[in-house]
Formats: structure tokens, sequence, C-alpha cells
């Protein structure tokens, strides 16, 4: 019986990820991932019968990924407030480096109703909210509920990185601009979320 050739496999993975999360392009099709990846289309059909699986098969190791670097930060043992700025630090890298890599997630979840890998929150997130609320009895940070200072951050960090395009055009920024906007932003939103 004959092997797969799992850096293939891999290969083509890595090159849908390329052209999903950092280039934007969700409708590309097999063979535009087959041209860039440097194989035939059939290729891909042999490793993954049909776009839909490989499409499917991207989507659980971003999620996978995201959730095991979510988990590194959240469950770490920093002090909270430089566990928060950790976790904006590499959210923010993340998104810089992918900058549709959330469009694309929200987009599948949307479209195709794709499930996330598991239905329990990964350990670091629960420790991450228990702290949330110790730094709200603390007075730390404002009374607010643990899963609503989340959303703040997460919302804060990502909407200007998720609507980029959108703000450089509309402000007339060039890539310079936008990123001494972004680290600016970082210290406004420690100060937002602290009291």
């Amino acid at each position: 019986m004959a092997t797969r050739d799992t850096g293939t496999e891999q290969l083509i993975k890595d090159t849908a990820k390329q052209i999903f999360f950092a280039e934007g392009r969700f409708n590309a099709t097999t063979q535009d991932i087959a041209d860039a990846a440097g194989v035939a289309r059939t290729v891909i059909n042999y490793y993954f019968r049909s776009k839909d699986i490989l499409f499917q098969q991207v989507f659980k190791e971003a999620m996978a990924d995201t959730g095991t670097k979510m988990n590194e930060v959240l469950g770490s043992d920093m002090p909270f407030k430089k566990k928060v700025i950790a976790f904006i630090d590499m959210f923010t890298a993340e998104l810089t480096m992918y900058p549709y890599k959330e469009s694309f997630l929200i987009s599948e979840i949307n479209a195709h109703g794709f499930s996330l890998p598991t239905k329990d929150s990964p350990p670091g997130m629960q420790q991450f909210l228990e702290e949330v609320k110790q730094a709200a009895d603390n007075g730390e940070i404002k009374k607010v509920s643990p899963i609503n200072f989340m959303i703040n951050m997460l919302s804060l960090v990502a909407y200007p990185l998720l609507t980029r395009r959108l703000f450089e055009r509309m402000l007339e920024l060039d890539d310079t601009n936008f990123e001494k906007l972004m680290q600016e932003r970082k210290k406004m939103i420690i100060d937002i979320l602290f009291s």
C-alpha cells in the first residue's frame, strides 16, 4: 500500500492558509491553491477529495492554533495586567501577520455552520475569567462581568485590525501610519480596560 506524502499535504494546507488568512482570498479555487503550492489540482483532490474538506481542515487547524495561543497566555501565571497586555500583543501580532484569519473563521462559521473543535472553553479561558472577577472585586478594573470584559478586550483589539483596509482608505493612511496608530492604541486599550 502506498504511503501518503504528508509534506505535500502540509504544503497544500499552508498555502491555503496563506491565501485565506494573509491575502484574504476566501473565494480562491482549488486551482488557485494548486498553482500557488506548485502542485497539480488533482494532488489537492487526492489529499482532500474536495475544496470543502480542505476548507474544513484549514478551519479546524486555525481554530486549534488560535485556541492554543490564547490558552498559553490566558492560562499563564503572569500578573493579571501583564497577562492582558501579553494577550493584546499576541492577538495584535497574529492579526497583523494574518489580517484575514478572523474574518475567514467568522465567514466559515456563518456560511457553513462549522462548529468549534470542542464545546468546552480552554482551561486558560476559565482561569482568566476567574482572574477578571478577582480584578473587578479588587477594584483593579471596573465592575463588569468577566465575559463582557473578554468581549470588550477582543473587540477593542480586533475591530480596527479586521477593518484595516476600510480605515486606510477612509482616513488616507499608509501601512506605516496605521501601524503607528495600532501601537498607540495598545496603551489606549489598557487605559480603557483598567480603572
